[in-house]
């Protein structure tokens, strides 16, 4: 794969912690950016903006630390959450969402970024932060993405490329709504709209689109599409998009599920999918697509009898 950057960056075990430097003082050559007042900051050859984004990397990073009763974790008790931030200064949470078969957990970071395609923002994003350092894989998962190349910048924040003329980064403002403005009123309806969020799936691998449309308890819509990515261990498709959208936004439980799949009429959520729907949604009901025909309704116990809860981690031993 061709690489995208041309400078090199210090290898990803070298950013432990950000460093303690002098404070650049506010001045005319950096509009709106006002003084930190004993803050530290992560020294580096981009110190024209290093007062800047070390403002706004603390005030994402502490907002990230407050997400932490979003993440599930019964296995693992260690809550991760993450935040994209957005070039207008919005941002979009994502939080870690385990699995009784461990593999299939949402990594937080993954989560955040494929809500950010579904929502039609993932071209938007200017900074990855983490609760928690960066782990290698982690950092990889980052460097593969579009719209980058991103940065290293500390050792829970990665930034679009800082060295590019794209200036400082925004000052923190609200959370992007995770819902689409409408309702549903049938299934008709609901697969209208999971049509309509296929059209953001973002896959150069399979040229498969998937879309789905979550409906909660309220008759709030969440939206999701399969995102790929170069490590097809970092796929995720459209349902557990949905799933990981709500749960990051603490909007749940989920009643109705409504997916089409736009190139294949007899379409139905892959195993991956529906061991996190029987975990997460055991009592939607899932309306698929069947194009022409009617569309095809099903309860998740019948898609996958018998599934593993896991609930044998979680007894004391």
């Amino acid at each position: 794969m061709e690489t995208r950057r041309a400078r090199s960056r210090p290898p990803v075990g070298a950013l432990s912690a950000p460093k303690t430097g002098r404070l650049v003082a506010a001045s005319e050559e950096l509009p709106g950016v006002t003084e930190i007042g004993g803050s530290p900051f992560f020294q580096s050859p981009h110190s024209a903006v290093s007062v800047t984004l070390s403002s706004s990397i603390d005030a994402v990073r502490e907002r990230t630390h407050t997400l932490g009763d979003r993440a599930h974790v019964p296995f693992s008790g260690e809550p991760t959450t993450a935040i994209l931030l957005l070039a207008d200064g919005t941002w979009i949470p994502g939080a870690r969402v385990e699995s009784a078969a461990y593999s299939l957990t949402i990594p937080a970071l993954q989560n955040a970024y494929t809500t950010a395609v579904a929502l039609g923002r993932g071209a938007d994003v200017v900074a990855f932060v983490l609760s928690r350092p960066f782990r290698r894989e982690e950092s990889l998962y980052v460097e593969e993405l579009p719209h980058g190349p991103y940065d290293a910048w500390a050792a829970d924040a990665w930034i679009r490329d800082p060295g590019s003329a794209n200036g400082p980064l925004p000052a923190l403002d609200g959370a992007v709504s995770p819902f689409l403005n409408r309702h549903v009123a049938d299934a008709a309806e609901g697969l209208r709209s999971a049509r309509s969020a296929a059209e953001r799936a973002h896959v150069p691998s399979s040229h498969f689109p998937v879309g789905t449309v979550a409906e909660t308890a309220e008759g709030r819509l969440v939206p999701g599409a399969n995102v790929e990515h170069p490590d097809w261990a970092r796929i995720l498709c459209a349902e557990r998009n949905a799933l990981g959208t709500v749960q990051s936004y603490g909007v749940g439980p989920v009643v109705r599920l409504f997916l089409t799949c736009l190139e294949d009429p007899d379409g139905t959520p892959c195993g991956a999918c529906r061991q996190l729907l029987a975990e997460r949604a055991p009592d939607l009901d899932l309306w698929m697509d069947r194009h022409d025909a009617a569309p095809e309704q099903s309860a998740i116990s019948s898609l996958l009898p018998g599934s593993f809860r896991g609930h044998a981690l979680l007894d004391p031993k």
